[in-house]
């Protein structure tokens, strides 16, 4: 596991070797990783609670890119099998689940407040000083 400058203590990045076995998955899984613990540290929004929703948007954007790629080569409409009268066209099986990928991945990035039209709606959690009051020093005297 690699700890991303300021942001490891905070969450630690996943082992991606264990959830993928292309090299190339892998080092965009990082790079996802970093680029979403970077902006969400920069604008005081990353803590440990995030972890799991990250990875979870991580895996969401590589699956998109695996089905798109398979859409890409194959189309949208797989085509009828061939010596089968009866068979039809159908949509792509990969086509509904890059679909599916790309909506996780929607929902996500606005629970994390990471897609421009709701990062308005996240704001970082303000924790208020309490205010001493008079009380405060009297039950401290009579209890102590």
């Amino acid at each position: 596991m690699n700890v991303i400058e300021g942001t490891g203590s905070i969450v630690v990045e996943p082992d991606w070797q264990s959830l993928f076995n292309d090299e190339l998955e892998i080092a965009a899984a990082a790079e996802h990783w970093r680029i979403i613990t970077t902006e969400l540290k920069d604008r005081q929004l990353l803590a440990a609670a995030n972890g799991h929703s990250i990875q979870r948007l991580v895996c969401a954007y590589l699956m998109f890119d695996r089905m798109y790629r398979e859409v890409a080569e194959h189309g949208v409409v797989s085509k009828p099998r061939r010596g089968n009268s009866k068979a039809i066209a159908r949509v792509s099986p990969y086509f509904t689940a890059m679909r599916e990928a790309g909506s996780d991945a929607d929902r996500i990035e606005a629970e994390l407040g990471i897609s421009p039209r709701r990062r308005g709606s996240v704001m970082k959690v303000e924790r208020k000083q309490r205010r001493e009051r008079a009380s405060d020093g009297y039950l401290g005297k009579a209890s102590g």
